[in-house]
């Protein structure tokens, strides 16, 4: 019976780790900084966009930057969910890990098999198709792991570029009567 109940938890730890971080990292990282930076659209939408080049070849420290700003939303949780789940917790972040680079492989002509996309889909985890879809336009598929955060993301996108153009033109008039 505790057998069971560690599996539960670990499972539970994994999932929340998962959801919890791709939705703060969807959000509160990933969407602003395509409104309001240029940091990540610079390193993630650029016109040499390969990953591998980026991540492994031009040893770019802002690259690393990136993905550690991209990757701070699961560490935030990782000490709460330790308490629930350490081995869970792990094997969530390994997932996590896995996941960025499995959803980039689709610059090297990468090819998901019909099943695994299908199993994805049902599960709505992104594929590195549907992932490819957000490099070739930034403005859509967003949710890294999760892909049914990408209807709010573009809401949330769309209210975004709102407040910057409204606080653009607040500022134009200020200068102007400066």
């Amino acid at each position: 019976m505790e057998v069971i109940l560690e599996f539960t938890k670990a499972i539970a730890a994994i999932f929340l780790l998962l959801l919890l971080g791709d939705c703060i990292s969807t959000f509160l990282y990933h969407v602003p900084e395509h409104v309001f930076g240029k940091f990540h659209t610079i390193v993630h939408h650029g016109k040499n966009r390969n990953f591998l080049h980026y991540a492994v070849l031009t040893r770019n420290p802002f690259v690393l930057l990136d993905g550690l700003l991209g990757a701070l939303s699961y560490f935030l949780f990782t000490p709460w969910l330790w308490q629930l789940s350490a081995v869970g917790t792990i094997i969530g972040l390994l997932l996590g890990e896995f996941h960025v680079v499995w959803r980039h492989v689709s610059i090297l002509k990468w090819q998901t098999p019909q099943s695994i996309k299908s199993v994805c889909d049902f599960l709505f985890i992104t594929t590195p198709e549907r992932h490819w879809l957000h490099h070739q336009n930034a403005f859509t598929a967003y949710g890294d792991i999760f892909s049914f955060y990408d209807y709010p993301a573009q809401k949330w996108l769309t209210f975004l570029r709102v407040v910057r153009r409204r606080y653009r033109q607040i500022h134009k008039s200020k200068q102007l009567t400066a």
